[in-house]
């Protein structure tokens, strides 16, 4: 059985989980409402303050999507309680984020400054010169448009320069050495 996808969610207050035909769950909470449609086969039942999702069969595709589901579910709900957020740092000489309205603007080292829109439903926050933090209610989102900014320039391994992620390790590599 799939552990995860049998655990129930249990529903926060102020939090409430509909679920309509095609497994279309709307959840509506303090920070939003998030909607998604999950898949047609699994079962989706809302009981005494808990969602429960059940599998029809143990085929190899229902076990896959039974985790699935529930992860999906869960997130939603704590994304409309609590929210979420990714830090990013920019590290190097030169090297900026400023925000402009609902732009953001990047200074990479290359010959123009690297202009990025806020998607809908998620906020960019520049904390000093090289922090930006997204937030956003939808994990998908965030951690979308986190790495599409983290691609305009990935942190390279000799002197670190670029933008990573706030928790993220880079793997240091050692230089050329010089002639004796």
């Amino acid at each position: 059985m799939s552990r995860i996808g049998r655990m129930p969610i249990a529903i926060p207050a102020g939090v409430t989980v509909d679920i309509a035909e095609n497994n279309k769950v709307t959840v509506k909470g303090p920070k939003g409402t998030l909607e998604r449609v999950l898949p047609a086969e699994m079962e989706i039942k809302s009981e005494n303050g808990e969602v429960v999702v059940t599998r029809p069969n143990d085929l190899k595709k229902m076990k896959s999507l039974h985790g699935l589901t529930r992860t999906l579910i869960n997130n939603m709900v704590v994304g409309v309680t609590n929210g979420y957020e990714k830090v990013l740092e920019v590290n190097g000489v030169g090297y900026r984020a400023q925000k402009q309205g609902k732009k953001l603007v990047l200074a990479l080292g290359y010959s123009h400054p690297v202009e990025m829109e806020d998607p809908e439903g998620v906020e960019s926050v520049v904390d000093g010169q090289n922090k930006i933090i997204i937030k956003g209610i939808d994990k998908e989102k965030v951690g979308q448009y986190a790495a599409e900014i983290r691609d305009k320039r990935r942190p390279e391994p000799y002197k670190g320069k670029g933008i990573k992620y706030a928790d993220e390790t880079i793997r240091r590599k050692v230089g050329k050495t010089g002639k004796k």
